[in-house]
């Protein structure tokens, strides 16, 4: 139950992220933070469902939110 937690906060923070890039509103920082917030919450899901594939995923899209937050920074 508990991993459930994190696999939906992390959807839920990665349909933000998409929308707000998409929408280019000048939130991008924000929206690169919720995609790295995402991918720490999905990671964490996949680690304890032991979902290798994507938790191997969810370290490349930590990366793209890092360089989005530093590019926009």
């Amino acid at each position: 139950m508990k991993s459930r937690v994190f696999e939906w906060l992390g959807v839920l923070t990665a349909i933000i992220y998409s929308l707000l890039v998409a929408a280019n509103v000048g939130a991008e920082f924000v929206g690169f933070f919720l995609l790295l917030t995402s991918s720490i919450l999905i990671g964490i899901w996949a680690y304890l469902g032991k979902h290798r594939g994507i938790l191997f995923l969810q370290f490349f899209y930590a990366t793209a939110g890092l360089i989005g937050m530093v590019r926009w920074h």
